[in-house]
Formats: structure tokens, C-alpha cells, sequence
């Protein structure tokens, strides 16, 4: 039986487990996939349990997708070019890191109607899904793309890797049309972003890359407000719909079956 994995630090949100079995199960794949929580020492012994071909393929979560990249043997384009890896797979004896957050984004987006073309991005959050979300921004020809962290640093870091964003301090607003919450604030119900957007116009979109809870309370209030919003979820179906296919050949079914799947 083939094993695969979703690793990260918190693990326990992860709906992962419940989506790729559902597809292994339809597609008769003979397969199992699981979650498991690591911290930093137990990568270098992960890796070497893909390349001893013990696991057939790992996904990588928060907060290792920078972190894992030393221990792989190759990246592919979109992973060098975002330093982000959330896809691990074995060609031969060459473990390959890859990236599919930049398509499940790209995908999510399009599917809410809301065209980003020559319209202005904020950012909430550097951490490793956000040079994705960049990357794929800037695909779909953005005009603006201001970031802004916690820790001003994180997001100069990004900034190296694309020279023409704007970084502000955490706390500035800048002018908008769609902000995206990138950090981890959110997954504990009691979680706030501690930011004023009382004064702003209605009718921004409000982006949570958060999918469990399905509403954060950065959702909520902006909805309240009179604003467009929308989850992560499909980012994470779309995300997982190209790792289930460069794994198994296969592409997997997205319907309602798998939304009220992820619902329950």
C-alpha cells in the first residue's frame, strides 16, 4: 500500500486526510494518506523515509514550506521561484519539491468572479503560502501588491524574492480593492486581527486563506461591513486536485459531494 502524508505544526485543522482518501476510495487507488505533526529535527528523517520509498508523497503546511527546501534534491520552477514548497514527490531516486499553492490560488480566485486585473492587493502575513499568492498575483496582473507582517523583517524577506511589492508597517492601511489574510489568525475561534477597518469603503473583497473554521472572525466583521468575502476552501481542494493528479496520474472529481464533504 502506497502511504502519503500532510506534515506541519499545528496539524490537527488540517482537512488533508478527509479529501485525499475520499479520492483514493473513488479512483480504487491502494493508498492510504495521513497527517502527522513535526517539529523542525524530525524533517532531515521524513525526507529519508520518502527517498527509502517508506512514503510515496508528502504534503507540507505551516510552518515548513521554506524550512523543508534544504533537505530536497531538486525544486521545480514554481518552488524555486517562490521558495515554497507544499508538495513532495520521488522521480527515480530525485526527491523533487513542488508547489501547488500558486494553482490552487489562481483557481480559487477565478472561480469567485472576482477579477484581480490592474486592481490593488494588501497583504496580511509573510509567511510561506504568501510568495504563492504573490506569484500568482502577479500572473493575473495585478496592479499593486502591498504586504504587511507582524514582523516587519518576514516581509522584507518576501520582498527580496519580489522586488516591486510595498512592505508597510502592521497596522497602516493602505488603499485596497481585495485584502488577503495570510496569517494563522483565525484558526482559534477566539483569534482577532487587530486592525481598523471601520472607515474604509464597502465592497472590498475579503480573502481568508483560513478553511477551518470556514468564517473567521476577519470574515464575519468584513461581511458585517457590507464586503465581498470568501475562505480557502477552494484554494485547499484546488491545492490538493494538482498534488492528487502529479502523484497518481489521476484527476480527481470536484463537485458538491467533496464541499459538503469538507462542511461536515
Amino acid at each position: 500500500m502506497k502511504k502519503y502524508l500532510v506534515i506541519g505544526n499545528p496539524i490537527e485543522h488540517s482537512l488533508s486526510p478527509l479529501l485525499h482518501n475520499y479520492w483514493i476510495k473513488k479512483n480504487n487507488i491502494f493508498a492510504e494518506y495521513d497527517k502527522k505533526k513535526l517539529n523542525t529535527s524530525d524533517l532531515k528523517s521524513l525526507v529519508d523515509q520518502i527517498r527509502e520509498k517508506k512514503l510515496n508523497g508528502v504534503n507540507v503546511t505551516v510552518p515548513f514550506k521554506k524550512e523543508i527546501i534544504s533537505y530536497l534534491d531538486k525544486l521545480s520552477p514554481e518552488a524555486e521561484s517562490t521558495q515554497s514548497v507544499n508538495t513532495i514527490y520521488l522521480d527515480e531516486d530525485t526527491i523533487i519539491g513542488h508547489n501547488t499553492d500558486i494553482a490552487g490560488f489562481e483557481h480559487s480566485l477565478k472561480d469567485t468572479n472576482f477579477n484581480v486585473k490592474g486592481k490593488k492587493v494588501f497583504i496580511l502575513g509573510a509567511g510561506g503560502v504568501v510568495p504563492s499568492i504573490i506569484f500568482a498575483l502577479k500572473k493575473m496582473e495585478v496592479n499593486d501588491i502591498t504586504l504587511s507582517n507582524r514582523t516587519r523583517k518576514k516581509a522584507e524577506n518576501v520582498k527580496e524574492l519580489f522586488k516591486n511589492i510595498k512592505v508597510v508597517d502592521w497596522g497602516n492601511l493602505p488603499d485596497f480593492d481585495m485584502i488577503i489574510n495570510a496569517t494563522s489568525l483565525g484558526l482559534n475561534f477566539s483569534d482577532k486581527i487587530e486592525l481598523d477597518f471601520s472607515k474604509l469603503e464597502k465592497n472590498k473583497f475579503f480573502f481568508d486563506i483560513i478553511y477551518n473554521p470556514p468564517e473567521t472572525n476577519f470574515l464575519k466583521n468584513a461581511k458585517k461591513s457590507g464586503n465581498l468575502t470568501a475562505n480557502g476552501k477552494k484554494m485547499f481542494i484546488y491545492q490538493a486536485y494538482e498534488a492528487f493528479k502529479l502523484w497518481h496520474g489521476v484527476k480527481p472529481v470536484i463537485n458538491e459531494e467533496i464541499y459538503k464533504l469538507l462542511d461536515k
